[in-house]
């Protein structure tokens, strides 16, 4: 049975493909190599991005709820110092 490959984290996968453009720019690969380490390079870029926006969305919605939470204090507070 094939044991679970376990998925990279965001720091592994960036340490992953800082590790590809380091072997790109050595100069030192040969062409098919080159080419499968750009490819490989492409994918970890699209997966990363995505990873940026959908964490980027989760602060952006948790901020706002946050908003929304201390203006409703806020209201409250007001309410309660005039009474």
């Amino acid at each position: 049975m094939a044991a679970k490959k376990k998925k990279q984290g965001f720091e592994e996968q960036l340490a992953q493909l800082e590790q590809l453009v380091r072997e790109l720019e050595s100069g030192e690969l040969e062409l098919e190599e080159g080419v499968e380490r750009y490819r490989t390079g492409v994918e970890l870029l699209k997966t990363l991005n995505g990873s940026l926006s959908t964490a980027e969305q989760q602060v952006e919605e948790l901020t706002a709820t946050l908003q929304q939470e201390l203006a409703q204090l806020e209201e409250g507070e007001g309410h309660s110092a005039g009474d």
